[in-house]
């Protein structure tokens, strides 16, 4: 087994582009690496791997959906950061926190055993939205927090913020390495740690925990029906859908359907009429598709500051189907 993986976490607020930062990341991948990306999501379904779907070896993405990675004293955490090592045994780890989750106490566990001599923690690196920041938009707390504490510091979404307003965040995070991304784009010399390499060398791999058992296979019952899971938490409510992949969906009716409801975070992967798409948007502000290589099945999540008709939701997701 590897040790000393160099091991990068991005964390940021929910929407402020760090799963599109990560695609970009892949994008840039060495041929002879071998990569692992670990995802946490405030929902249950799991979006984030599938937008991030690869179709092409070397990359291997793992998930823990629902609530935040460091709750529960971490199992989830660790029995699927355990998983995806043993899977991909990686020169390179990417760790996702979710946008409503705990960066700092997520670190705090990276840095505690089983994981000391295993991983190589690189400095936080934190993406935000430099539109909001340009604003003085506040943080929120626990994002705040790791925002302080990060030495790296990704400003996304930066093309419609003027020079003078860049010159002036520049300045009162002086501290900090600041980078503007539009679109995720950052080249990955500029991580933190990009040019080390792994050391391979053996350690006891009962060191880490994996006591659940391989991860659940999905059998539908009924293929024309979904499977749909909503949970309450901290920073809001979540609902999301997993369809049958041979199940199609009209991309312009779904379009629709988005606008009527006051979603905070919409994301999806969908089997539409056009081909497999994805789509990733915020605070109702619904963006391109884009076309996806994720082939598993269909998968819609929404998040709202309150909970709202699950009926309602999923007969109006109905209508967006081809009969």
């Amino acid at each position: 087994m590897l040790q000393n993986i160099p091991t990068h976490v991005i964390a940021g607020p929910l929407g402020a582009g760090k799963t599109t930062l990560i695609r970009h990341l892949l994008a840039q991948r060495p041929g002879n690496e071998r990569w692992a990306v670990l995802i946490n999501e405030f929902g249950l379904v799991g979006l984030d791997a599938a937008l991030l779907s690869r179709d092409e070896d070397g990359i291997t993405i793992g998930e823990v959906a629902g609530g935040c990675l460091c709750c529960v004293n971490g199992m989830p955490f660790q029995v699927g950061l355990g998983r995806l090592l043993r899977k991909s045994r990686p020169d390179r780890l990417f760790i996702e926190p979710s946008g409503l989750g705990h960066p700092l106490q997520l670190l705090a566990q990276l840095k505690q055993a089983p994981w000391t001599g295993v991983l190589t923690i690189q400095p936080l690196l934190m993406v935000v939205d430099a539109q909001s920041m340009a604003r003085n938009e506040p943080l929120p707390e626990a994002q705040q927090q790791a925002f302080n504490a990060s030495e790296y510091v990704v400003f996304n979404k930066s093309e419609a913020v003027d020079e003078k307003s860049k010159l002036l965040i520049t300045n009162k995070f002086n501290d900090k390495n600041v980078m503007w991304s539009v679109q995720g784009q950052v080249p990955l010399s500029s991580l933190p740690g990009a040019l080390l390499q792994i050391v391979d060398s053996p350690f006891e791999e009962n060191q880490i925990v994996d006591n659940l058992g391989s991860a659940p296979t999905i059998l539908w019952t009924d293929p024309s029906q979904p499977i749909c899971l909503a949970q309450e938490g901290e920073g809001g409510w979540s609902i999301g859908w997993r369809w049958h992949p041979a199940q199609q969906f009209y991309p312009q009716r779904l379009q629709a359907f988005l606008r009527t409801w006051p979603w905070r975070r919409a994301k999806g992967v969908i089997h539409s009429v056009e081909g497999w798409q994805s789509f990733n948007g915020l605070n109702g502000d619904m963006p391109v598709w884009q076309t996806s290589d994720w082939r598993r099945d269909s998968r819609i999540e929404l998040i709202f500051d309150q909970p709202q008709s699950q009926p309602t939701l999923q007969a109006g997701l109905s209508e967006c189907r081809v009969s």
